[in-house]
């Protein structure tokens, strides 16, 4: 069997990609006072502000009392609220506090810088294009509906193979 070029493979690159990404902003955001797992916690906390803690732990693919534990130091240090649940009397809200805010104002533009930095040199056009074929793919992979939609509103290829797009790209 021939040796498969691991440089060329997508899982390899995908993997790669996302791990260097990971390291480079672990580098840049030391100064922020949060560690990875509390920096996540309150960017995906901003995303579904309100969550109980299992549900955050499933976005968060994480054992529930593992962000149980992320969350009472956030707690304590003020960077996010729990509010007992109208629905529940056993569960949980989470939110962020204002201290919080400015933070996720930080860890945003950091990542906006470093996005600049991983994609320099490709077009605005190459750019859009990579992005809506990764959705693509994890819209496979999860069961959604693939969009290929881009943001600036390309709405006539939302419902056209990602081979078409990237035909049309060439």
């Amino acid at each position: 069997m021939a040796d498969p070029n691991l440089d060329r493979s997508f899982g390899f690159v995908l993997h790669d990609v996302a791990r260097l990404l990971r390291k480079r902003f672990e580098q840049r955001a030391k100064g922020l006072g949060l560690t990875r797992a509390q920096w996540q916690l309150l960017a995906h906390l901003n995303r579904h502000e309100g969550i109980n803690q299992s549900g955050l732990a499933d976005i968060l693919e994480l054992e529930p009392i593992t962000v149980g534990r992320i969350v009472d130091r956030m707690e304590e240090a003020g960077w996010l609220t729990r509010r007992a649940d109208p629905a529940d009397r056993r569960a949980h809200r989470l939110y962020m506090t204002d201290r919080a805010r400015p933070v996720l104002t930080g860890i945003m533009a950091l990542g906006e810088e470093l996005l600049g930095e991983a994609l320099s040199g490709l077009g605005d056009r190459e750019r859009t294009l990579l992005l809506d074929l990764l959705i693509h793919v994890r819209a496979n992979l999860s069961d959604r509906t693939p969009r290929l939609a881009s943001r600036e509103g390309a709405a006539d290829e939302a419902d056209r193979p990602a081979a078409d797009v990237l035909e049309r790209a060439r």
